[in-house]
């Protein structure tokens, strides 16, 4: 199983995934202060001369000593596979839910108009949605979008960026969504 570790400053602020061997170093050095969740990752280790086998059971959310502010404003980058899974792979101009492979990014307001790669800017659309609506806005082209785009906040950010969040880790970043966020 790949099951990731989330990981917040003292203050609860969420700020990446960590995989098990980064999270365990974390908790060996003593630099985890606190920890959520009701799962755990367990680590087998070696044996040593006494025959015992060392054994690491490591939470699916830990707080570490660091820094405590947050710029909520950092805007992280757009990539497809997340503007995508912001979307839930769904067209926003006719509906129809596609595979990643079966859709495009849309600009609203066209680049050739000063359109920009930013998350309110940018929808999965199907190719034949973006090809009809072509270099016009969603209003010239009779299309109106079925959802708002938005730019997510980190802890948004966070759960479009993993696949396989544990469902204590989903509680935690759950109250952090804003009403437009969408994902399953």
């Amino acid at each position: 199983m790949n099951t990731r570790i989330l990981r917040l400053n003292k203050a609860g602020v969420p700020l990446q995934w960590l995989d098990r061997e980064d999270a365990a170093t974390l908790l060996v050095k003593g630099l985890v202060v606190w920890s959520l969740g009701d799962t755990t990752v367990t680590i087998r280790g070696g044996i040593n001369c006494h025959g015992l086998r060392s054994i690491l059971n490591i939470p699916t959310i830990i707080a570490t000593n660091g820094d405590v502010h947050y710029n909520d404003h950092h805007v992280p980058a757009v990539c497809n596979r997340l503007l995508f899974r912001r979307d839930r792979n769904t067209c926003m101009y006719c509906g129809d839910q596609f595979n990643q492979e079966r859709l495009t990014r849309d600009h609203i307001i066209p680049r050739s108009r000063g359109g920009s790669e930013s998350w309110t800017n940018l929808v999965a659309a199907c190719r034949r949605c973006n090809q009809r609506k072509s270099d016009k806005t969603p209003e010239e082209a009779c299309m109106p979008l079925l959802a708002i785009p938005f730019k997510p906040n980190k802890m948004e950010y966070l759960a479009l960026a993993n696949r396989n969040i544990l469902s204590d880790q989903m509680s935690f970043l759950r109250s952090g969504f804003s009403k437009h966020m969408r994902i399953n």
